[in-house]
């Protein structure tokens, strides 16, 4: 049942930990200093993941830029 529940309120954060725990081997392999880049992915794919959980909707308002960007750049003014 706790895995149920911290699945339920913590989604993204386990997929974006998940994922860079997947990519990690492959950097680690390679030295040191891939290894901090791991750390990086690990840290990227944490805040995402909180990022979505806290706000639930999707990561990019793709409509909100979409939106700023067609009336900063009309062709035609």
């Amino acid at each position: 049942m706790f895995w149920k529940q911290l699945w339920e309120s913590h989604k993204g954060r386990l997929l974006g930990i998940a994922a860079a725990v997947f990519l990690c081997p492959i950097y680690l392999f390679f030295g040191f200093w891939n290894m901090l880049f791991c750390a990086l992915l690990l840290f990227i794919g944490y805040t995402i993941g909180k990022q979505k959980d806290l706000e639930g909707g999707p990561l990019f308002p793709w409509g909100v830029i979409w939106e700023w960007l067609s009336t900063r750049w009309r062709p035609f003014k």
